[in-house]
This record gives structure tokens, sequence and C-alpha cells, in this order.
């Protein structure tokens, strides 16, 4: 800098003691315009000189201050792309619910208890909604014991506008009150799945009570245990890690892998269904009266919307707008169309004809054992659970569901636990790299880690038996003292009536 504006300073000098040379007529008007040049010069290098002491004084300053802001680390800022991704997913969930389940569930009851599956999905979500923003995000996603959070965050204190959320990119963050939107749907889903098995026979009441105590001591604690940890950027090294791991859910810190939910969520409802659907006993006139859907095209529009939303479900666990979400919104894709066809040939075999109901349930199979999975195994991984997992849910919902008895109204847990159940373990197969998967990142080397089949099995394994236990015991507890308190079901002459009318006083048709 200096240089040059002793060199500027030097020129336009120059020029001007050059244009009194032009107008020298005589040898002494040549011998003043000399000392004229040399009079010029040395300003010049009077201006270098006070250039140069200028200088001299800024860059102690400069050298001061690059140091400071280079020290300083930068506030992180949320990308707008995530944010508005998130968004979207956080939407696309909510489809899945109201309306998609809702009417995917109505359309296989019978016609008189339509408008209650639709009542108890509708306001299922409702209550959880609350619950969560009350007290269900803080002890699922805050720091507190191994199995579950504290009340840190109750009623969402201290998330704000500006608070922020950890990705699974070192220095990639979301606004936290997004991450509470998009779990809270999640939280809202669960507990809706579980009506599909105890369907035409509970009290709505007995519903909402149930679903309130199942949510507080099941699904959260899950949740806690699956998904909780500090983030990416608070592992830095090997030391680090186990400070992380300290503070992390049980079964994260243990090394299960499940993207988007197939313990959290499936396994967890699945298995709450089975329970009830025993505790409640056989609808009237169970296995003597037939019971077939009143609307296989509302079930075809449900089965829809769910795997339109399941995108949000699946590709939104993310977190992120990259590439693993789309690997993830693939998967999602592929995995159903063969779960689809895979129950659809299955059955065209079996009973000579395929149904519409084969493969509207073959499509919530294969979306079903994708979830845990999508953000972890390849393509072809995810074509291979779907073409096994129908083969194996429609044993469940044809054979075992009579063997044994239990009348699981909509094939909850044939569908849900036992799809969950596979794909958690699916999971842990395919995320091999050696099988096109993704592998499991290590956030110290700041790299895929090695692949190791026994360790991730077993911590496959462990997520699985976890959940299975925790929501038979709480489901049969929380289901014993609704019964006490308020009693489970429907009187006899209210169930031959129907729902509709007998709990809401509405019918769902009028035609």
């Amino acid at each position: 800098m200096k240089k040059f504006l002793s060199v500027l300073s030097l020129v336009a000098l120059l020029s001007f003691g050059t244009s009194q040379l032009a107008f020298a007529e005589d040898a002494a008007t040549t011998e003043a315009a000399t000392a004229t040049v040399e009079s010029v010069t040395d300003a010049a290098v009077a201006v270098d000189d006070a250039v140069e002491a200028v200088a001299a004084e800024v860059a102690p300053a400069e050298a001061e201050a690059v140091p400071a802001e280079a020290a300083a680390a930068p506030t992180p800022v949320p990308n707008k792309g995530d944010t508005a991704w998130m968004i979207v997913a956080t939407a696309l969930v909510t489809l899945m619910v109201i309306p998609g389940l809702g009417l995917f569930y109505g359309g296989l009851v019978r016609q008189k208890n339509m408008l209650s599956v639709l009542m108890q999905t509708f306001a299922i979500f409702s209550l959880m909604a609350v619950l969560w923003a009350i007290y269900g995000y803080s002890v699922a996603f805050t720091g507190g014991n191994p199995f579950f959070g504290g009340l840190g965050k109750a009623f969402l204190a201290g998330v704000t506008p500006d608070s922020l959320g950890a990705t699974f990119s070192k220095g990639a963050y979301i606004p936290e009150l997004i991450f509470v939107a998009f779990q809270l749907t999640f939280a809202a889903i669960t507990p809706a799945l579980i009506v599909g098995a105890f369907a035409e026979r509970m009290k709505f009441s007995a519903v909402l009570a149930f679903m309130t105590l199942w949510f507080t001591f099941a699904y959260l604690p899950m949740a806690h245990m699956v998904w909780y940890w500090d983030g990416p950027d608070a592992i830095t090294s090997a030391e680090s890690l186990t400070t992380v791991l300290a503070n992390a859910g049980w079964l994260w810190a243990k090394g299960a892998i499940d993207f988007a939910g197939g313990t959290v969520v499936h396994i967890n409802a699945g298995v709450a269904g089975l329970v009830a659907c025993i505790v409640l006993g056989k609808r009237i006139g169970y296995g003597k009266e037939a019971m077939t859907p009143h609307s296989l095209t509302l079930t075809m529009v449900g089965a829809a919307l769910l795997w339109v939303g399941w995108y949000g479900f699946n590709a939104g666990s993310n977190l992120e707008a990259n590439g693993y979400a789309a690997l993830a919104f693939l998967n999602t894709t592929i995995a159903t169309a063969a779960a689809t066809l895979s129950w659809m040939f299955i059955e065209w075999f079996h009973k000579s004809k395929p149904s519409m109901l084969g493969a509207a349930s073959g499509a919530v199979a294969g979306l079903v054992a994708v979830t845990p999975a999508c953000g972890f195994v390849g393509p072809m991984g995810a074509i291979v659970i779907g073409l096994l997992v129908s083969p194996i849910c429609y044993i469940f919902v044809s054979k075992v569901k009579y063997m044994f008895g239990y009348d699981d109204a909509l094939d909850v847990f044939g569908i849900h636990a036992v799809g969950g159940i596979f794909g958690a373990l699916a999971t842990g197969v395919f995320v091999n790299p050696a099988l096109g998967g993704m592998g499991v990142y290590d956030y110290v080397a700041n790299a895929v880690g090695e692949y190791n089949f026994a360790a991730q099995m077993t911590a496959q394994v462990y997520a699985v038996i976890t959940a299975i236990v925790v929501s038979a015991v709480v489901s049969y507890i929380a289901l014993k003292i609704v019964d006490l308190v308020i009693g489970l079901r429907v009187s006899e002459e209210s169930e031959r009536e129907g729902l509709d009318t007998t709990e809401h006083g509405e019918r769902a048709y009028h035609a």
C-alpha cells in the first residue's frame, strides 16, 4: 500500500514537472526546470517517508486485529435449505395421520365404526401434540440418564427462534423449534397406530387415558434411549466421545441404529397393539360374523397418503437436505414398491387372486421395514428388505393370528411389530458397506468406521428386545389402570350398534 502511494505521488509530481519543462524557451529556463525536477524528487522522497511513517503506525494495529478476528469462533447459523426441507417434512408426517392413517384404518372397519376411528386418530394427534410441548420433548430430548431425559425444557422453556438443533453433520444446524415440531409428529402418529389393534370395541375416554399413559412411559423413554445424544460437534476426540456416550440414550450408546423409528415407532406401537387386543378380548361375533372392510376405496386412498407422507417421515429424519436425504427418499420408494409386489404375488399364488387390500398391506409393510434402514442401506439392500418383509408379515396376518386366536382387528402387530423387528435386524446386516450400505459414521475419525457384524447385530437385538419389553410391560399396566378407573370396553349393546352413534352421536354416512 505504501509503495503504491509513493509511486502515485511521484508520477503526479513528475507530470507536473514535465509540464513545466515543456514551456522552457532558453538555457536559463532549462536550468530552472532542472532545479524544479530536483525539487520534485526531494518532495517525492518526503512523501515516501511520510507514507512509511503512517504505515508503521497502522501495521501494528492490523497485526493485532487479525489474530483477534481469527480467534473469534463464528456463530452457527441454521441452513435455510435444511430448514425449509424440515418444514415440508413435518407437514408430510402430519399428512400421514390426518388424513392418511384415519382413512386407511377407517376404510378397514365396518361402516358403523368408521367415524369412531377417524375421531380416535384425530383426537390422539391433538392430545399428543399438546403433551409433547408440555413435557414430552423435554423428557425425550434432554440429558438426564440413559433411559429418559429431564424437565429442563418442560413447557418448551428456553426454546426460542434463536435456539439451534444439531443435525448429523458437524457445523450444520436447524432451528430447534422445527426439530420440536418434527419430532412432535412422530410422537403423535405412534400412539395413533395402536388404534387399529383394538378398533370397534374400546371406550373413547379409555382410549385417551391409555394413550396418555403409554406415551409418557413407553414412547418417551424409547425415543430418548434410541435417539438422544449431544450432537456431532460434541465429538472432537476419543475422550469427548466417552463423555457423549455417558450422556446419551442407552441404546444409542450401545451402537443401535434406527434411522426413522423401527424400534421407537413400529415395534413399540405394534407390541402395544397386541397387548391391547388381548386384554380387551375379541370383538363380539369375531370368527362367526363377517367383519369385512366397508370401503377399500378409502383404504387405498389412506395407503397412498401414508406412502406420500412417509417421505417426510424417512427422508426428513436425516434433518438435512443432502445426499442422505435423497438416499432415504429413494429407498422408501423402491422398498415399498418391492413389498407391494411381493405381497401381491404371494396372495395371488395362495388365494388365486391378488387383492387391493393385499397390495395396500404390502405397501405399509414395506414402509415399516425400510424405516429404520432407509438412510443406512443402499438401494439394492432396500429392495431386498421390501421383497422379504411381505412374506413374513403375510404369514403372521393370515396364519399366526388365527393360530393363537387374538383379535388384532387391523393387523397392527402383524405388520408394524413384525415388520419393524425384521427391518431393525435387516438394518444391521445391510448397513455393511460390502453389501452396498453406508456404514456407521465415526465422528472421532470423521469417516465411516469399520463394520463389525457381531457388534452391530448385538446392538440391534438389544434395541428390538428393549422395545418389546418396554412396550409390553407399560401397555399391560396402563390398560389395567384405565380399566380399573374408568373401564376399557364399551357395552355389548353399544358394540353391536356401533361406536359412531354410541360414543360420538354421529354417523359417518347418512345415505
